[in-house]
């Protein structure tokens, strides 16, 4: 590598400058304040249906299951 640099210093300085704006050019962010990408991250989420609001009965099954326990305990106490 080192012989290389020497036959054609022109061609390595190229390749480096090549190399560093690749570099630089993947940190670059599509988005430019955070308030935007939580919005399209948002935006995806409930796109995939993640933020559904899915009924479910177990905090009144499980309150009708407590009551009728506190009861039967009282009444067996009685």
């Amino acid at each position: 590598m080192d012989s290389l640099r020497r036959r054609n210093p022109e061609a390595a300085l190229t390749s480096l400058e090549a190399a560093a704006a690749s570099a630089r050019g993947g940190f670059g962010c599509q988005f430019s304040t955070s308030e935007e990408f939580e919005m399209a991250l948002i935006t995806e989420r409930r796109a995939q249906g993640r933020y559904d609001q899915r009924r479910t009965r177990w905090p009144a099954i499980m309150f009708i299951g407590c009551a009728l326990m506190v009861a039967g305990t009282v009444l067996l106490f009685r």
